[in-house]
């Protein structure tokens, strides 16, 4: 990692490429999105290889369209060409292992749902160039279905596959209390529902209440639950988190990547402090970032820094009044805030991961 002092600004000339590399790996992201929402993807995985007319035809779109689609996969290496055939004749197919990046929505390296998030963002341009005039924000709601999606859909194969068993089962005391007749958990923020689910099929005797303010989310969710089979014991309540009439006495009460968007994180930690039962476990997970600013060039940062500037930061500034924490929640902002909803303490859990940090609190 780069910090502050050890780096100098590039050459003018490496910044011109630099921008023109990202300027093609935007267009990159725009190829994705149209080839997860056009079914081109799962086709060529499920279908296998086509020419441009096949794959139109197969898909339900135009032939000119898809033909210029699949010379820029080939070009920017998402597909394989077959260097024999031409123009239209020419076969194209997706290399074997890209459909777990690509298509299974399972995989721990799923991550086409990126083209929609990205995509979503920059269609709120105008209005995110008017919170940045003018101050306020732009709602999770106002970035539509695409967005609300995406972030699910994101975090779904971790949520399913690893949370529970490599992470929540970690921590101390936390595996015997909800295998445990009657335990019950409070969700702050369930978004998709994923994280619930997941608590829910590996714990059978276990109670969940997820509760979420976006009224979309809250029927995606539910919509979720029942096609898993989970709605006797999972369920999703339209609620704002800071809403002090919510009560209960809940084994585990957590926040899986939310906190950072909230306009006041106070009072949802406040709520979350009110709902454990003594003895419980108060967890928050959210993003892995450095304790300080300057790291300067590093993967993480960027990527979240950007997420921050056209999601995150603008809908915790959607409602006033914000403390606008953005996504790049340092650890000790967050001590601030778990203080000030009347925590005693917070340890950073032992539980490694290259983008998520586990917050275990103290009440």
């Amino acid at each position: 990692m780069t910090n502050a002092a050890e780096s100098a600004p590039a050459a003018p000339e490496e910044l011109v490429g630099r921008l023109l590399e990202s300027a093609i790996g935007a267009m990159d992201i725009f190829a994705v999105y149209a080839g997860e929402k056009l079914g081109l993807y799962r086709s060529l995985a499920q279908a296998g290889p086509a020419t441009p007319a096949e794959l139109a035809a197969r898909t339900g779109t135009h032939e000119r369209y898809i033909r210029e689609w699949l010379e820029q996969q080939a070009t920017t290496g998402m597909l394989a060409a077959e260097p024999v055939a031409a123009g239209s004749e020419r076969r194209y197919a997706l290399p074997p292992g890209y459909e777990a990046v690509l298509v299974d929505g399972d995989s721990d390296v799923f991550v086409a749902p990126v083209g929609r998030f990205v995509v979503s963002a920059f269609a709120q341009a105008p209005a995110l160039l008017n919170a940045y005039r003018h101050g306020g924000g732009v709602s999770w709601e106002a970035y539509g279905d695409d967005m609300r999606t995406a972030q699910a859909d994101f975090n779904r194969p971790f949520f399913l596959n690893s949370l529970v068993p490599g992470y929540l089962s970690q921590v101390p005391g936390l595996d015997a209390a909800l295998a445990s007749p009657g335990a019950r958990v409070a969700e702050i923020g369930p978004g998709g529902g994923w994280a619930a689910i997941a608590i829910g099929r590996h714990y059978p005797g276990v109670r969940v209440d997820g509760f979420d303010l976006d009224a979309a989310s809250v029927d995606m969710a539910r919509a979720n639950v029942a096609s898993s089979g989970l709605s006797d014991r999972v369920a999703i309540h339209h609620r704002d988190a800071g809403d002090g009439s919510i009560g209960g006495d809940y084994d585990l009460v957590a926040a899986f990547e939310c906190i950072h968007d909230m306009s006041d994180p106070v009072s949802a930690l406040a709520t979350m402090r009110r709902l454990v039962k003594p003895g419980g476990t108060v967890l928050v997970m959210d993003e892995r970032v450095g304790d300080e600013f300057g790291a300067i060039g590093d993967f993480t940062e960027r990527l979240l820094y950007g997420f921050s500037l056209t999601v995150c930061l603008p809908d915790g500034m959607s409602h006033q009044p914000s403390v606008g924490t953005g996504t790049v929640m340092r650890p000790g902002t967050f001590r601030k805030y778990a203080k000030q909803a009347g925590f005693s303490g917070v340890d950073i859990l032992p539980l490694e991961h290259d983008l998520f940090r586990f917050y275990s609190l103290v009440p």
